[in-house]
């Protein structure tokens, strides 16, 4: 493990977690509350979804995200609503994950935690973007989102791991709050997010930063 990888995985990052978490409490549970009392007006209870992803080591865990789809039968984008796309357009959706950053379930910076079913399509090389704590945000999110190919989002993922410091981790943050000020990447054309992975047909190739 270098020096750079160290810190994906070490305890200064895990501190650097709970202090910002803690640090802006005042902001995101106050946010949290307003938009609990949306989600429960437009789409009725439960306010929360609970889903389980893979995180660290593929270990599984509960991974809390405000609600933004109708109950009920269709695709995610015929069951999104005008005020789920609000949210996720802000990423308000995902400020209940403060609660994962907490537990240690989750990072403030990491790969994105995807689906539990993905696990066995990955390459070898496309696993270890395991190899940190999944994040709120990562360094696929500030450079396209879902705008990137799943072979893209991988690369970066894994390029995080091999190379984060703290500055990379400060970048990301930065750039993160910029897209979210231009609605940057929201979602891939046709769908509510990002087409359903089904497996990669090309070899694994080194990550290249973008």
């Amino acid at each position: 493990m270098n020096a750079k990888s160290a810190w994906a995985r070490g305890p200064g990052k895990r501190a650097f977690d709970i202090v910002f978490a803690l640090a802006s409490a005042p902001l995101w549970v106050p946010l949290c509350a307003v938009v609990a009392v949306v989600v429960r007006l437009a789409l009725g209870a439960p306010v929360l979804f609970v889903q389980e992803r893979p995180g660290l080591g593929g270990r599984v865990f509960r991974l809390v995200k405000f609600r933004t789809m109708k109950n009920g039968a269709g695709t995610d984008a015929e069951r999104m609503t005008r005020v789920g796309k609000f949210l996720r357009a802000a990423s308000l959706d995902e400020l209940p994950e403060f609660w994962n950053i907490l537990r240690g379930d989750m990072s403030l910076v990491g790969p994105r935690p995807l689906l539990a079913r993905y696990l066995p399509l990955y390459t070898p090389g496309q696993a270890r973007r395991h190899a940190a704590r999944p994040g709120l945000t990562g360094w696929a999110q500030a450079n396209g989102r879902n705008l990137l190919s799943w072979e893209e989002r991988f690369e970066l993922d894994v390029w995080y791991v091999d190379h984060a410091t703290p500055l990379l981790d400060l970048r990301i943050i930065a750039l993160t709050l910029k897209n979210l000020f231009q609605r940057r990447g929201v979602n891939a054309g046709g769908e509510a997010t990002m087409a359903e992975f089904t497996g990669s047909k090309a070899v694994d190739t080194p990550p290249r930063f973008l």
